[in-house]
Order: structure tokens, then C-alpha cells, then sequence
């Protein structure tokens, strides 16, 4: 039960309800001396708050220990870090690891609080003693994955700075997720007009409850496609593109609605939406963000490879040169735009943002430290046309390896035509670790598990600091540190508690 509520990330005190549950169960299934039986065994298990904290800290610290002996086992590890606060303000840096174990593995290496400053140092430091807590060697980290931010990558005393001091062949790198956020920043012109877009939808939705009921009421009354408008939030930019599309589907309704407000600021918004320019804009808007919003999904999510995301990525800056002619031509992918804007006016505007897209993905990806030869290694050997090339992206990301053995042993693999039929029917994480055997392609097999084990992105930190603040709320503020990092172990771990064997190691004290 206590692993139950750490996984769901409830209050300790929360499992004298499952106590009741049981009880009243019992009651109305079972009749007489087998109902009476096991009604006195569920009063004798000890539930009370104190217990339940006892016993999630034998839980937790038996995952952290499966944790452990399974990184001791692996040839390396990869780290993806980042830092954020809790409820309280509280500054959290939180650590997850990648590594092979029987399969890809990833897990919380640790969350430690920073309660005085977040300097590169200071996250260093807490890195540090993370990895020597757990055992692990930092030269066994062969790469860490931040989101960019000064303290982590700083010049002279970032934490990865810091790192690479202990290991000068780590390799680090910008999330993928979040240089595709910065690469798509809106600016100038279409920076005004969303902010003025966001600024409607907060009078409309969120700076008067009553003012709320009324448009709800109205959109109801007038049956629009929608009862009601979407807040945007700065820090998930994803939802950006939803606002827009929710507000372009009620935009007639917004501006009937506001045609009735007596106010200035209404008459004002109002006024911005009735302006054409405007709302060509605001049409361009909605259909460039949806674009962003699919491409952002399909970086998300865990145990993606890193192969996997580049090749989104690549994909993305394809579609950005359709995109272009699309816009110039018939508007198949921006079906707002086509809706909206006559085919006399120019669309210079619109065609001068995607070439600052592409611009942006371009500078921030096409050299990205890992090669396409070596990224195409992953997705698929057999199609590496280029030897050399790809042995020569090999050996700049890792300098352990010998260009020549890599090459004779990506021929011979090419070669084997039985190994080919099993890359068909498998994954890549299964081919390069079950079936290619190790013995005959060591350096090509060790390139491959080394580059499978790499972060693609900070998405699991991300995911982790949203299951912090479902545990550490306004409602459980006064939680612990120690106490909020054991129940993140707990709801956020891949690891089962041995149930068995901590049983047989306990005592069990009946409440009386």
C-alpha cells in the first residue's frame, strides 16, 4: 500500500482510506467467521502516517539499490539534467541516467535541492556526489544532455564545463525539444500580434469571472464550435498554437461578444480584430504554430533514441522549403491562411518567417555533434554508402575509436546477409545488443550501444518536475526534501520493490 501511494503520489495519510475501503469490502462480500477473520486482520495492519513513510523509505531505497547494481553492470551511462523550483521556491536539480540494461534504461539518478545558489558549481558538485553515491565512475558517463542555460554550459564554470574536466571525452549537447522552441522564437511583426492575440484571450477569459460566465453563456446561446476560449502558459509554448486554433474557430462570436462590453480595452480589441492585416496574420499564425506543435510531439515521449529525433528534425527542415512554395501556390498546408487572404495580397510577410526558420534550424542543427552517417548507423547500417565519411564522424564523436576497424567491420556487416534479415524484424536497440554478435564487429557494436544510450532531450526531466508538483503542492508544502525526492523515486522509477524478499527481511508490528 505504501507502494501504491508513492507511486500515485498520494498524502501519507491518504492510506487509512484503503484501510476503510478494505474493511467495508470485506463486509459486504464475506458473511460470518471468514468475514469477522479478515475483518480483524485488515484493523491489525498498521497504517498510520508514520508507518507509511517507514515503509515507502524501505521501498525506495530498494528500487535506488536495484538501480544501482544495475548501472554497475552497464558499459556506460548517459546523463540528461536540469533544474527548476518546487512549490515553496525551493531550487530542485534533478538527474535522470540512460544506460543498457538487458534493454534501453532510463531512471532518476537522483534530485538534490540547491538551497542557497543554482551556480554551475553547485549543480556540479551535486552531480558529483550523485555518481560517487551510486558508484559510478565519471569517466563511465560518455554524455550529458542540458537545456542551454548558463549554469549548465557556461565557458569557464558551467557544470558541464566542470564535467568535462573529469572527463575530457564527454560529450554534451542542447536538448533537441528545446532548440527546436528557440529555433521557432516569434518575433518582430508576429511577436506584436501574439501578444495582442494572448491579451484578448486573458480580458476575455481570465481578467473577470463574471465577465468568463457571460462568454460562456453567449458562446452556448449562439451555438459556436466552442464554449469556451483556452488559456495560453508561457512556460508550456505547445499551447500557444491551441489557443490560436481555439480562438480562430470563435473568432466571429469573440467579436459579437465584445460589440456588446462597454469598455475601452473592448473597443480597442475589437477594433484589432476587424483590421485585415491582423488577422492574416493571426490566420498565419494558427496554421505555422500547428506545424511546430506536431513536429514538438514527435520529439517527445520517453526512451526515444536520438537518431530518431534528428531524423524528425531533418524531416521538419524539408517541410519548411514545401512550406515556402506551398505559401507562394495553392496553400495545401495552411488552410487558415487559404481561408482567410485573397490571393492579391502578398504573402512576402509569411515566406520571409519560414526562411528564418529554416535559417534557425539550420544553424542550430547542421552541425550537430552527432554526425548523419553516424545517426544512419542506428536507423539503419546497411544503408551507409559513405565508409570513410562515416568513420570519420565516428572517431570525432568518440576518440577511443580506430577508423580502420570500423571501417572493415561495417563492410563485413553490409556483407552478412542473415544479420540484414534480422535488422528487418527487429529494433535497433535489440539488433546492436541481442543479435549483432560483439565478438566479430567489437569497435561497430560498441559505436552503436555508445550512440543508443545517449539523451535526445530533457523531456523525462520536464515530465518529473510536473510529477514534483503533483506531490509537492499548495495542499503538502511542508513536505521534505528528503521526503519529496523518496516519493519522486517511488512514482518515477522503472523498478518493482522486491515485495518478497523485504517481507521475509521485515517485522511485522500489528496495530493493537
Amino acid at each position: 500500500m505504501a507502494c501504491s501511494k508513492g507511486q500515485h503520489k498520494k498524502s501519507f495519510n491518504d492510506v487509512t482510506v484503503v484501510k476503510e475501503c478494505l474493511s467495508a469490502a470485506a463486509e459486504t462480500l464475506l458473511e460470518g467467521k471468514q468475514k469477522d477473520e479478515l475483518c480483524d486482520k485488515i484493523k491489525q495492519i498498521p497504517m498510520s502516517a508514520t508507518t507509511t513513510i517507514r515503509k515507502s523509505e524501505i521501498l525506495a531505497d530498494d528500487v535506488l539499490l536495484q538501480l544501482e547494481e544495475a548501472m554497475q553492470s552497464a558499459e556506460c551511462i548517459s546523463l540528461a539534467m536540469d533544474e527548476s523550483t518546487d512549490v515553496t521556491d525551493n531550487a530542485q536539480l534533478l538527474v535522470y541516467v540512460r544506460f543498457f540494461h538487458k534493454e534501453i534504461c532510463e531512471d532518476l539518478l537522483g534530485v538534490r535541492a540547491l538551497e542557497t545558489h543554482t551556480r554551475g558549481e553547485d549543480i556540479y558538485d551535486a552531480v558529483k556526489e550523485m555518481l560517487i553515491k551510486r558508484g559510478i565512475d565519471p569517466k563511465k558517463v560518455i554524455s550529458v544532455t542540458t537545456d542551454g542555460a548558463p549554469a549548465m554550459v557556461g565557458r569557464e564554470k558551467g557544470a558541464v564545463t566542470r564535467m568535462k574536466e573529469d572527463n575530457t571525452d564527454l560529450i554534451a549537447y542542447h536538448c533537441i525539444i528545446h532548440q527546436t522552441v528557440l529555433c521557432a522564437s516569434v518575433k518582430e511583426e508576429f511577436h506584436e500580434v501574439m501578444s495582442t492575440m494572448i491579451k484578448i484571450i486573458n480580458f476575455l477569459r481570465a481578467s473577470s469571472s463574471h465577465q468568463h460566465r457571460l462568454l460562456k453563456d453567449f458562446l452556448r446561446e449562439v451555438e459556436a464550435n466552442a464554449n469556451d476560449l483556452l488559456l495560453h502558459n508561457n512556460v508550456r509554448w505547445l499551447s500557444k498554437g491551441n489557443t490560436l486554433a481555439r480562438f480562430w474557430s470563435i473568432r466571429n462570436e469573440i467579436k459579437m461578444f465584445l460589440q456588446q462590453l462597454r469598455s475601452q480595452r473592448a473597443t480597442q480589441f475589437l477594433m484589432f480584430l476587424q483590421d485585415e492585416h491582423n488577422m492574416d496574420m493571426v490566420a498565419f499564425l494558427v496554421d505555422i504554430t500547428a506545424h511546430l506543435n506536431e513536429l514538438n510531439l514527435k520529439l517527445q515521449g520517453p526512451n526515444n533514441l536520438i537518431s530518431d529525433l534528428m531524423a524528425a528534425v531533418r524531416s521538419f527542415q524539408k517541410k519548411l522549403e514545401i512550406f515556402k512554395v506551398d505559401l507562394q501556390e495553392e496553400c495545401t498546408h495552411f488552410p487558415t491562411v487559404k481561408e482567410q487572404i485573397q490571393e492579391d495580397r502578398d504573402k512576402f510577410l509569411y515566406t520571409d518567417f519560414i526562411d528564418k526558420l529554416m535559417r534557425n534550424f539550420s544553424q542550430r542543427f547542421d552541425g550537430f555533434t552527432l554526425g548523419k552517417h553516424l545517426l544512419l548507423l542506428i536507423q539503419n547500417p546497411y544503408l551507409i554508402r559513405e565508409v570513410r565519411e562515416f568513420s570519420k564522424e565516428a572517431t570525432q564523436t568518440f576518440k577511443w575509436a580506430h577508423p580502420g576497424s570500423l571501417q572493415l567491420q561495417l563492410t563485413d556487416l553490409q556483407a552478412d546477409v542473415a544479420l540484414g534479415e534480422h535488422f528487418e524484424a527487429s529494433d535497433p536497440a535489440t539488433f546492436w545488443q541481442q543479435i549483432v554478435p560483439e565478438a566479430a564487429y567489437p569497435d561497430l557494436t560498441k559505436v552503436a550501444l555508445h550512440t543508443l544510450t545517449m539523451f535526445g532531450s530533457t523531456y523525462n526531466c520536464e515530465s518529473a518536475f510536473s510529477v514534483m508538483n503533483n506531490i509537492k503542492n499548495k495542499h503538502r508544502s511542508r513536505l521534505t526534501n528528503k521526503h519529496l525526492h523518496m516519493c519522486m523515486r517511488m512514482a518515477l522509477t522503472t523498478f518493482k520493490p522486491r515485495f518478497k524478499l523485504l517481507t521475509e527481511q521485515s517485522h511485522a508490528h500489528f496495530s493493537h
